[in-house]
Parts: C-alpha cells; structure tokens; sequence
C-alpha cells in the first residue's frame, strides 16, 4: 500500500510469517485474540473502517519500506501504473498473475537454474506467489514432475506450467483459496474452499482423475519434501532419470 504526506516516498508492507492475518473490520467489531496492529482506513462514510493485523505466533509484522524504480521498467504490480515498488521487495520476482509477467519470462528464469522444478516455482525470486499446494496442483495440471531438472525445460513445457499456474491460481482465489483451519482466512475473515476442487496436494493413494479419464490405473503417490509433501502421479508425470538437488 503506496503512503501520502510522508516526508519520503513509501510504502506499508506486511509480512505474514506463519499465522499473520490482515482482516477490514468495523470499529465495533470486538478485537481478535492476538490483535498486534489497527490501522483507521477512512473517515469517509459506508467506506472500511479498520485494518487489523492479527498474528498468534508473532512472526510476522508491518512496516514502512522506501520506494524504488522496478528492474525491468514495468508498473510495480497489477492495478497500479507507477514503476515504482518498495525496496523490501524488490527481489521479489513478479506475481503469476501480473499482466506484465510472461511464459518467457518464467522459461528464461528456470533455465538459469540447476535445481528440481517444484524448488524454483517455489522460490520468490523466479515466481512468486506459488505455495507448495499450488506448486503440486499446477504440476499435475501440466502433467510435469516437479522433480525435472530446470536446465533441461523445453519452451512448450513452461508455456503448459504457466498456463497452469496461471489457472489454479485465478480458481483459488476465487474460492477464496485453501483453508484448513482458522488460521487461513480472506480479509473479511472468510474461509476458501478450494480445498475441495484438489487434484493432487492431500489425495495421497486415490486414483489419479486424469488417468482414470483415460483408462489408466494409477494412485496419487506422496513424496517428503523439504520438511513437507510432495503429491503427485507416477504415471501422468513421469519422474526424471536423474533428480537434481
């Protein structure tokens, strides 16, 4: 969120950690359990009235970051025209949903990698806003491992991987994503419910849908991966000979 009337140019950025919640409230609303930060929105009338960070855990928090100009000269993200974007993020790669994004972009980011798909959709600084559920979701869809050494990506695979991601994400938020428990809500303190249109993440010894379609018999198989799981099809995404680290 881009701030007026400071003595520089800045913005508000919050970092969830593990259990941040950022909800719009109305000042008579009571005050949640772990409530860190109010923040008044608008005096206006019929406008939101409160934004409250609540954190259970602690890890995450709120804080001003100085603007600077984008790398590539492109606006600072989706709904915004200044080319602009707060130094905190600067890093990070843009969203998968960011109109300037593009599947060349993502081909020419993985193939400067050496290292297993699913670890660099997973990491911000080549896409960002990929979680690993979505990560497994995105990979099924394109019928990839994500066990593929990005070195050896071909163009018609990324398109396939961007089109993907592109989809589950746009149908995740528009089921309000994938909640568990409590702790993962919209900002109006909603629950999502894409949980339940899951293909591979969770599905662990059911049939995979795509192969029962085609008359195949296979199992979703789960995989530990970095002090998670991996959930995917041993047939429609057949693993590499060799797995990079």
């Amino acid at each position: 969120m881009e701030l007026d009337g400071l003595p520089e140019p800045a913005a508000l950025m919050a970092h969830l950690g593990m259990s941040g919640q950022l909800l719009v409230e109305e000042p008579a609303a009571p005050d949640e359990k772990h409530l860190k930060v109010r923040l008044t929105l608008s005096d206006m009338p019929d406008a939101p009235a409160e934004l409250r960070f609540v954190d259970q855990r602690i890890f995450g928090g709120m804080f001003l970051s100085a603007l600077t100009a984008t790398s590539d000269g492109g606006p600072g993200g989706a709904g915004s025209m200044s080319k602009f974007i707060p130094q905190a993020a600067a890093h990070i790669a843009r969203d998968v949903l960011d109109p300037v994004r593009s599947a060349e972009d993502l081909y020419t980011s993985l193939r400067k990698k050496t290292t297993q798909l699913k670890r660099a959709i997973l990491d911000q600084e080549v896409i960002s806003g990929v979680g690993n559920i979505y990560a497994d979701e995105a990979l099924w869809a394109a019928g990839l491992s994500g066990l593929r050494n990005t070195a050896t990506i071909r163009r018609f695979e990324v398109t396939l991987l961007n089109e993907a991601l592109i989809d589950v994400m746009t149908r995740a938020l528009e089921a309000g994503g994938t909640s568990f428990d409590s702790l993962y809500v919209n900002v109006n303190g909603a629950s999502g419910y894409f949980s339940r249109s899951l293909n591979a993440y969770g599905r662990e010894g059911e049939p995979c849908l795509r192969c029962l379609e085609q008359g195949r018999q296979s199992l979703i198989r789960r995989d530990p991966f970095m002090g998670r799981s991996s959930y995917s099809c041993p047939v429609c995404q057949p693993r590499p000979r060799r797995i990079p680290r």
